[in-house]
């Protein structure tokens, strides 16, 4: 029988993967001082391919779904979003802004499945929209228009990526990453080598002390290793309705980190902005159940 509600146990474990998941982008901020972005992408997705390919099996997907989700996912997705906290915005309010996945990924369902939008999801959008632009208008060097417009193709591709892998039907979703990893490795180095120069690329490498090799081995075995792994384990064990709200936790982590680690301020009218987003991806989120469960008590017997 599935559980409805988490045990402490495995609430502190969905704790743990999401506190991980908000800490990773001040790791991401750490291993930009010393690694150039597209190079420290190359090497995540490396080590998030080896040892691990050796130990997992291949999923039983399409060469093709595998090539698709590790492009999107690792060029798209995270050289994107390296190349934007390089010095266009801060790891805090990366953290926020990308999850606006979400409704990129609601967009992308939509137009495969002809479904409409609800009314619930537009106030949702407009909610995190209305965030955004203040964040625009409102923000300084901690978020600058080019930053928060590249984070926004980060969290398209992610969105993408999500469509992807939903094509993959239910599969080991560790395995899926790791092999999917294999098609982003490759094109992210030569990337590297042809955007940030071989030289560039060669030094940083031989001049990485223990913290960058530490902040690359954070990013493929805490982010990718653990944190799938476990949101996955879950997953299997719980509604979807129970785990997937614990993810709206990821920004909270993420600024607090960056306050507490990196000093990024918590001014008003980044905590206003974060406000809307959060309330919009909540909104998203949360209300589906919700309504679910008030029309279950409804039809109840008084």
């Amino acid at each position: 029988m599935t559980r409805t509600a988490l045990t402490p146990l495995h609430a502190l474990l969905a704790l743990a993967v999401v506190a991980v998941w908000g800490t990773n982008f001040v790791v991401i901020r750490w291993g930009l001082d010393d690694l150039p972005p597209l190079t420290f992408a190359a090497l995540r997705f490396t080590f998030a391919v080896l040892p691990a390919v050796f130990f997992l099996k291949r999923p039983a997907v399409p060469l093709w779904n595998l090539a698709a989700y590790g492009l999107l996912i690792g060029a798209g997705q995270f050289g994107v979003l390296y190349i934007a906290m390089t010095q266009w915005i801060s790891p805090g309010l990366a953290s926020l802004v990308v999850q606006t996945q979400a409704f990129f990924t609601i967009g992308f369902a939509m137009l495969l499945t002809g479904e409409r939008v609800k009314r619930f999801q537009l106030v949702a959008l407009a909610l995190a929209a209305a965030g955004l632009a203040w964040l625009m208008t409102h923000s300084n060097a901690d978020a600058r228009p080019l930053g928060i417009a590249l984070v926004l193709v980060a969290a398209l591709s992610w969105a993408a990526g999500n469509t992807v892998a939903r094509t993959a039907g239910p599969v080991n979703m560790l395995a899926y990453v790791v092999w999917s990893s294999i098609f982003a490795a490759p094109p992210l180095m030569i990337l590297a080598v042809t955007v940030e120069g071989w030289p560039a690329v060669s030094g940083a490498i031989a001049k990485a002390d223990a913290g960058a090799w530490a902040a690359v081995l954070w990013q493929s075995v805490g982010n990718t290793i653990f944190g799938y792994s476990a949101w996955s384990w879950l997953l299997a064990r719980y509604p979807t309705a129970t785990v997937a709200p614990l993810s709206l936790l990821v920004p909270v982590f993420g600024m607090g980190a960056s306050a507490i680690l990196l000093a990024e301020p918590l001014t008003p009218a980044k905590l206003t902005a974060a406000g809307l987003v959060l309330g919009g991806l909540a909104l998203n989120t949360l209300w589906p159940a919700w309504t679910r469960r008030t029309a279950a008590q409804a039809q109840e017997p008084a």
